[in-house]
């Protein structure tokens, strides 16, 4: 579906949340939502469980969450708004366990 500027934050050991998280930009609020339909469809096909899904009828920002992996699709100001790269990327310390 030509998502554009696909990030992948490897999340293990940094929260219990998932696994990965992934995070791509679609142009204009259509295409967001063409990609989000593509990987839920994809995902269904492969024998998994029915992601959730949250943010289809505003298109903004798609949130498909498989459990393992979360994915973030964003139109681009959006994605720029949020900035999760910065919060979830390399550079964040690990999180304490809450004992």
């Amino acid at each position: 579906m030509k998502a554009e500027d696909i990030t992948v934050i490897d999340l293990v050991g940094k929260t219990s949340l998932a696994d990965a998280m992934i995070i791509a930009t679609g142009r204009v609020n259509r295409h967001v939502a063409s990609i989000a339909d593509s990987l839920v469809e994809a995902l269904k096909g492969s024998g998994l469980p029915a992601p959730k899904v949250e943010g289809m009828p505003a298109c903004d920002w798609v949130l498909i969450d498989t459990g393992d992996i979360i994915i973030h699709v964003f139109r681009p100001e959006v994605r720029d708004f949020y900035n999760l790269e910065k919060m979830w990327g390399a550079d964040r310390p690990n999180e304490r366990l809450v004992g």
